[in-house]
């Protein structure tokens, strides 16, 4: 295998602009295509290498990070109009890192393998700020020649990658279980605050005390300071989890297997996306509650 002389990250995202600097920040040769200006323009504010030619771009570059939202995106990007597989060179590497399902993992790896492509199934956890700092967790799935050709790349943008088996599928599975206990975790988070206003709890003092107690999650720990702050731009949006505890279930329907929290959770997302809050932060699952007053923002209580 030859060095990796040219990467590409496609989809500067919360996610994908972080990892692009990462990759920047290593001294790989990296850049960064998103169809929005601005994010473009932030990237090569940094000394990043925004392009405009997508397609001349990835059929000269060894690796490709692709850093979109779903399947269906991954899928017409590498298939669809642009038809980006297509001019890949054999050999290529495409670290696909959406969150979609493991059948859908392996139906991309087969037809990117009929290119003589390589895929390695690795989607990402961690969130924008783990991104930006090189420190994601990557459950990857692949062939171990992809792996040993993204070495350095993904030691730039990951403190932890998990090699899940020698297929396409295996990473895409253990993250939707990963997306599961997230969701469940979020929408608990968002009632437990919920109910505690409600019973004229101190917001600030609940989430003090249960931070440090047995009730404490990763979730609750991240998430319900965005609520104190009143602050829902999003990290992770609502309507992320209406899709990917859509996907576990869809996955669990197939299997005829029980997920009766992860269903519940499903419909509260689905309630505040309904209600206008699909593109706002994901403990914005909180406004679903009647009859309590949520902190505001320090411009608005002015």
């Amino acid at each position: 295998m030859t060095a990796i002389s040219n990467i590409g990250v496609i989809g500067l995202g919360s996610m994908g602009l972080g990892m692009a600097r990462s990759l920047l920040r290593a001294g790989l040769p990296v850049w960064g295509y998103d169809t929005r200006a601005e994010v473009s323009q932030a990237f090569a504010a940094e000394g990043g290498k925004p392009v405009e030619a997508l397609i001349e771009s990835a059929a000269a570059s060894d690796l490709l990070f692709i850093v979109v939202v779903n399947a269906k995106q991954t899928e017409d990007l590498l298939f669809g109009e642009q038809g980006v597989a297509y001019r890949l060179r054999p050999g290529t590497v495409v670290i696909a890192c959406a969150t979609i399902s493991a059948a859908a993992a392996q139906r991309i790896a087969k037809r990117l393998a009929e290119q003589q492509i390589l895929m390695l199934d690795a989607p990402i956890s961690g969130g924008s700020v783990r991104a930006a700092a090189g420190e994601l967790t990557i459950m990857a799935s692949g062939p171990a020649a992809a792996f040993e050709r993204c070495e350095s790349a993904l030691a730039a943008v990951a403190a932890k990658v998990y090699r899940l088996g020698d297929e396409a599928g295996q990473g895409s599975q253990i993250k939707l279980v990963n997306q599961l206990l997230a969701g469940v975790h979020i929408a608990a988070a968002a009632e437990a605050m919920a109910y505690g206003i409600r019973q004229g709890c101190d917001p600030q003092a609940v989430y003090e005390v249960i931070s440090h107690s047995a009730g404490n999650s990763w979730m609750f720990e991240n998430r319900v300071p965005h609520l104190l702050a009143g602050n829902y731009q999003p990290r992770s949006a609502v309507d992320i989890f209406v899709k990917d505890l859509g996907l576990v279930l869809d996955s669990a329907q197939d299997a005829v297997f029980p997920l009766p929290m992860t269903a519940s959770a499903h419909q509260m997302f689905k309630q505040a996306s309904a209600a206008g809050l699909g593109r706002e932060d994901d403990i914005a699952v909180a406004k679903i509650f009647p009859g309590i007053r949520l902190p505001a923002a320090a411009n608005e209580e002015m």
